[in-house]
């Protein structure tokens, strides 16, 4: 008989290890195609440099030295049978992954200073829940890098700038930090709800395949405006130039307060790694983003 804890504990392993070592399948497609269509010559020195990385990185290595903040997406359905094993099932797969893969210890205390070692301590690793209807378990492991979320940004803008006024903040927090968050970059944008909620909903869109828009057109016309503006600064791989400075943006939105447009905008690096599995209630594991080395 499958031990529950284990098997979501050896998940998060797996999910962890392909995660720092591979990225999902769509984010190396579109990073080939900007090399492949790139004319300026450091921009293609530059793609050729990353693409050169993550073959290394297929080895077993980490294709970044920062791996990361841990962060969980956790979807349950509310007949999966072992929903009070998953917390520290995944908090000892992390541990694991740790000291095996390795990853670099990143969690540390802001009040009192010092290294946990191990990636976990007070509310690290992150999970954001969500219950939905059905007996089986969705863990996305998000491994969120330093680098592109200290350039994430939440402005609260005056409703009367309207959606000119969020693409103007996209567009300009971008042309600030140029290269500093190892483009080419993936924006996530969250429109409305408050705060709290549009920055959540900006980092959730970094989880979408890069092959997708959003179903609603005026959304997705939307990112792709703000992709077309920020690929026409020429900004480029790491801030050295060229066409691609950012490989996706993805945009959804909640509904606000009329006094309030809160834009949440997170970034992430080319190293955009995320990777998800399902397990049944029979404890079967399905690897989704890795599925030729992890089924």
């Amino acid at each position: 008989m499958k031990d529950p804890s284990q098997v979501i504990h050896d998940t998060t392993f797996r999910l962890l290890k392909m995660a720092a070592t591979k990225l999902p399948s769509d984010i190396e497609a579109a990073l080939r195609t900007a090399h492949d269509q790139e004319t300026d010559e450091n921009a293609k020195t530059q793609l050729s440099a990353i693409l050169t990385n993550i073959e290394i990185a297929e080895t077993g290595i980490p294709m970044c030295q920062d791996t990361g903040i841990l962060i969980f997406y956790v979807k349950v359905g509310d007949k999966f049978p072992f929903i009070s094993e998953i917390k520290d099932a995944i908090t000892k797969g992390v541990i694991k992954a740790t000291a095996e893969v390795p990853l670099r210890p990143n969690a540390v205390n802001p009040i009192v200073g010092g290294n946990s070692g191990n990636n976990t301590g007070e509310k690290i690793p992150w999970f954001n829940w969500e219950i939905v209807s059905g007996d089986s378990l969705e863990v996305t492991a998000f491994p969120k890098g330093g680098g592109s979320e200290n350039v994430s940004i939440v402005g609260m803008l005056k409703p009367g700038v309207g959606l000119t006024g969020v693409k103007k903040l996209v567009v300009d927090n971008a042309m600030s930090y140029m290269g500093k968050a190892c483009s080419p970059n993936i924006i996530g944008i969250g429109i409305g709800g408050g705060a709290d909620i549009a920055i959540k909903i900006a980092k959730h869109q970094l989880q979408r395949s890069l092959d997708d828009s959003h179903p609603e057109p005026e959304v997705a016309k939307i990112e792709k405006e703000i992709m077309e503006a920020i690929n026409a600064t020429g900004i480029g791989p790491m801030g050295l130039g060229g066409k691609t400075t950012v490989l996706g943006v993805k945009v959804d939105y909640a509904m606000r307060h009329p006094a309030s447009l809160p834009v949440g905008v997170a970034v992430q690096c080319w190293a955009a790694r995320r990777s998800t599995a399902v397990i049944s209630k029979d404890l079967d594991v399905t690897y989704i983003t890795h599925p030729v080395e992890g089924n």
